[in-house]
């Protein structure tokens, strides 16, 4: 940093070259935007007019380092691949593959193996498309500057910017550093990435007051920010980390991101459950039979197998698959997911803090005001016959120089009020500048000045006249603050007079425009003979007031709905903005977070009456958890509201689009950034980006997070009742001595194969229509918590006797050997999973028109399932592998009758369960 730069903020990387001994000092430079610029260059030791000598400048790039701000690595492909194999569920099953090494069953090893790669490539794909997606949206920000060096102007990249560069700023440009102005003419910048200010902040060469809050700095302008009107040149005073955007990039990397969601915790919580109970029903088995006579070597083979049978293989494949799914649907809704488990999050969300400019508005300003009078205009309903109004939006039009694309907005150049004005006066049938240049072709402009607060265009009006413009004259158009202009009328649109009275009635509706959190602009005009020269006539005497514009950058569309859909959902959104307090109130009510009946700004608290977190009360705390609008904030007071609400046990997202959010965004649980009109810093900093930035997408992303929670609950009933039905059948029968119902490699198969698709399935189901009318559930809720756990064990108990049912019965009534009754077992238990399927429906869900049986992929998941069934019974290798033969008619029926037990069986007690809630 250079030395007396202070700010509050820290201090830059310590891996930063040291400034050498001989480089100009600059120790009374406290406040360069406070500083007269004639001292700024005395302290950063260069000639304004010549620049740097070029050996100058690379003596201060070796000091001071390259002009860039650090940014948050990407994540490599090495730790990518790593991050699949870390989860505790995971680890189960590579355990499980090892015991099965060691204990010689070389299949089943390879099997669970092949499950736990398959897992690994399907969450390293889904989360390296996402990763390379973001990654090409990083060209943004990489910038040129041209500088002055050695009297010529030069070209450079911005990262060769050193301090004491002069830069020559045009419209359009980025600005690539942070820099005191040392000449500028008419200059306005768009500060929002930085300050959430939403309207260009107009510059000047003057210096302020040192106590000056860095959105009110008119003499200087900050990396990262863009030129809107004017040119400008300016001698930079800090590069890289030292910058305004570098600061808030330190609070990015002091921020705590967390390390796990709340799925990630609960998976991992199922992981640790899973173990002690795959290690419990091995030593209770081996314990038992050794007990009860049986074999020592044969029950620890037994407990192995058993071991092996408790881990449900597909559990962490059917995870990432309905995670990826997850993923894949929000990337057609343009939300870009970095991370699996980031899609569910937002699901268990309890608060969501929004950035206003740009997420929860269109991001650009729009007319939404015209008054000519007591009452207000609609743009649309504006005839012919409304002369005065017509006439005010040909001023509006005409008084500017910015120019509209050709059908985008995004691509109009200039000042973002004048192509708003420009918008309006099409709108209103009277046409755009250069419409109206046609007939009336400019002379004359004086620019907008911060002592006069007016700008003023001349134009020679053709004979035949056009839209508002009085024919064959001379027309000065003004626009400006509403005080300064009508200070310089005399005369209203009837040409009375204006007296103290009329400047009093217009001052008040400028007053209350402005308390409706509208950019107030007043219109005037002074109509001349054409044959006047132009450069004689005084822009601002003798001028007729037409009327008031309010701007406002106004709400997207969708936005309204979408926080009454959050509402609706026990989410609560709070605003958290930059701008101005009336301008937050204002769209807050519009959009639903405030009382739309309400006035003013006093339901929102400001920056500047906010203490730091340590000095809350729990009064205070009280107070600001229940606060859903505040303004003027800086990046670090968005930190403590955040960990505020993360204190009080909720999940919390946060959206932005600022350099100014970033901090926020990463420390949140679930970081939301704008990719369209977004900054680098924000989407690296973010855990979702949406690309074409609507807030609406957040909702879509609730909605996303709690089917697919719902789903992974229901997948794992679904997939640890089976284990725990095989575990049951075949403990019971080697400790009574009897021969196995399934055999090690039948297991195996049913719950590599048989299980899967199904259960693969029921990860994927679309999800009832009311999951937005629950609150958010409790980020410690476990997957599986008791009433599921007493579900899961309630079904296992029910597959485990209709296998062991059809098992007794194939020995013993209908005398079937043992390769046939093992048969009949296997194929009932399969049958048995497979109509399970069914019972996973919730009980308040009808029996037939629920998402499950209305779910062509849950059709397709059994007829799959089937199919492989069927080949390993029919196809010799593979019946011979897993030890069946193939069924007569009898064996058939005897399948059917005990598989086919568990559907009736299963609904009929979902259906009870079902009334006995409604009860």
């Amino acid at each position: 940093m250079l030395r007396g730069y202070e700010t509050t903020m820290s201090a830059p990387p310590t891996d930063r070259p040291p400034a050498t001994a001989d480089l100009p000092a600059v120790d009374g430079l406290a406040n360069p935007w406070s500083t007269p610029v004639e001292a700024v260059a005395r302290a950063l030791d260069v000639d304004p007019a010549r620049g740097l000598t070029g050996d100058e400048a690379e003596r201060r790039l070796a000091a001071h380092g390259p002009n860039e701000v650090a940014q948050e690595e990407g994540t490599s492909l090495w730790r990518l691949v790593v991050n699949q194999f870390l989860s505790p569920i995971v680890g189960v099953l590579v355990a499980a593959g090892l015991a099965a090494l060691l204990a010689g069953e070389i299949v089943e090893a390879v099997a669970v193996l092949i499950a736990v790669l398959i897992n690994a490539v399907i969450g390293f794909v889904t989360e390296y498309r996402a990763l390379q997606s973001v990654e090409s949206l990083r060209e943004l920000g990489r910038t040129t500057a041209v500088v002055t060096r050695d009297g010529t102007p030069t070209e450079i990249a911005a990262a060769d910017l050193v301090p004491g560069d002069i830069v020559q700023l045009e419209e359009g440009d980025v600005v690539p550093a942070d820099l005191r102005l040392v000449e500028g003419a008419n200059l306005q910048v768009d500060e929002a990435p930085l300050t959430g200010e939403s309207a260009p902040q107009a510059k000047a060469v003057e210096p302020v007051e040192p106590d000056t809050p860095l959105a009110e700095r008119g003499s200087m302008v900050f990396k990262g920010t863009r030129v809107t009107v004017g040119s400008a040149s300016g001698v930079v005073v800090a590069t890289g980390a030292d910058t305004q955007i570098g600061e808030v990039a330190s609070l990015v990397e002091q921020a705590d991101d967390g390390n796990e969601t709340p799925l990630e915790r609960q998976l991992d919580k199922l992981g640790r459950a899973l173990i002690v109970a795959v290690i419990g029903v091995g030593v209770v088995v081996a314990g038992v039979g050794i007990a009860v006579g049986q074999d020592v070597q044969e029950m620890i083979e037994t407990a192995i197998a058993l071991a092996v049978a408790a881990v449900p293989e597909g559990l962490p494949v059917v995870a990432t698959l309905a995670l990826a799914r997850g993923v894949v649907r929000m990337s057609r809704r343009n939300a870009l997911v970095k991370r699996l488990s980031s899609v569910e999050t937002l699901g268990s969300a309890a608060v969501v803090f929004t950035d206003k400019t740009g997420t929860l508005t269109e991001g650009r300003m729009t007319v939404t005001m015209l008054q000519t009078g007591p009452s207000a205009v609609e743009l649309a309903s504006i005839g012919e016959d409304d002369e005065q109004a017509r006439a005010a939006l040909a001023v509006a039009a005409l008084c500017g120089n910015a120019t509209l694309g050709e059908e985008d907005p995004a691509d109009d150049v200039g000042d973002p009020m004048e192509t708003a004005l420009q918008r309006a006066a099409i709108t209103a049938g009277v046409g755009g500048r250069e419409d109206l240049l046609e007939v009336a072709p400019e002379q004359r402009e004086v620019a907008f000045d911060r002592d006069t607060k007016m700008m003023a265009t001349y134009h020679r009006v053709a004979e035949a006249g056009g839209p508002g413009l009085p024919a064959g004259s001379t027309l000065v158009a003004v626009k400006g603050a509403p005080g300064a202009v009508v200070a310089s009328a005399t005369r209203g649109w009837d040409d009375e007079p204006l007296t103290d009275a009329d400047r009093d009635d217009w001052l008040q509706r400028q007053r209350t425009l402005a308390g409706q959190g509208l950019r107030v602009l007043a219109l005037a005009r002074r109509v001349v003979d054409a044959g006047d020269d132009a450069a004689s006539i005084e822009p601002y005497e003798d001028l007729q007031l037409l009327g008031m514009v309010g701007l406002l950058d106004p709400p997207r569309e969708a936005t309204a709905q979408a926080v009454a859909d959050c509402h609706r959902a026990g989410v609560e959104v709070v605003m958290v903005t930059g701008d101005q307090p009336a301008t937050a109130a204002a769209i807050a009510r519009q959009v639903g977070l405030l009382d739309p009946d309400g006035e003013g700004e006093d339901e929102v608290i400001r920056g500047a009456d906010l203490e730091p977190a340590e000095e809350w009360d729990d009064a205070r705390r009280d107070q600001l958890a229940n606060t859903r609008v505040f303004a003027r904030l800086d990046p670090r007071q968005k930190l403590d509201l955040i960990a505020l609400a993360q204190s009080r046990g909720h999940v919390v997202g946060m959206t932005g689009d600022g350099v100014n959010d970033a901090p926020a965004l990463k420390s949140a649980d679930i970081g939301i950034a704008m990719g369209d009109k977004g900054t680098q810093v924000a989407r690296d900093s973010a855990d979702i980006v949406l690309q074409d930035d609507a807030f609406e997408s957040i909702v879509a992303a609730i909605r996303e997070g709690r089917t697919i929670f719902e789903n992974i609950r229901r997948f794992v009933v679904y997939l640890l009742s089976g284990n725990l039905g095989e575990i049951l059948a075949v403990t019971l029968a080697a400790v009574g001595g009897f021969a196995l119902p399934l055999l090690p490699l039948q297991i195996l198969f049913i719950n590599l194969v048989s299980d899967v698709f199904p259960a693969a399935a029921l990860g994927l189901v679309k999800g009832d229509d009311h999951v937005l009318d629950r609150d958010p559930r409790d980020p410690e809720e476990a997957i599986l918590d008791r009433a599921r756990w007493t579900e899961t064990i309630a079904w296992s108990v029910l597959v485990a006797a209709a296998t062991l049912g059809t098992f007794a019965l194939a020995l013993g009534p209908f005398g079937m050997e043992e390769d046939a009754a093992v048969t009949v077992s296997f194929l009932a238990f399969v049958v048995a999973r497979l109509v399970h399927t069914f019972n996973m429906r919730a009980p308040d869900e009808p029996l037939l028109r629920n998402p499950i049986v209305r779910s062509p992929v849950v059709w397709a998941a059994l007829g799959v399932s089937a199919g492989l069934t069927a080949l390993g019974v029919f196809v010799p290798p593979l019946a011979n592998v897993l030890g069946v033969v193939v069924p007569d008619a009898t064996m058939w029926a005897l399948i059917a009758a005990g598989g086919g037990s568990v559907l009736v069986i299963g609904q009929i007690a979902t259906t009870i369960r079902g009334w006995l809630a409604r009860r």
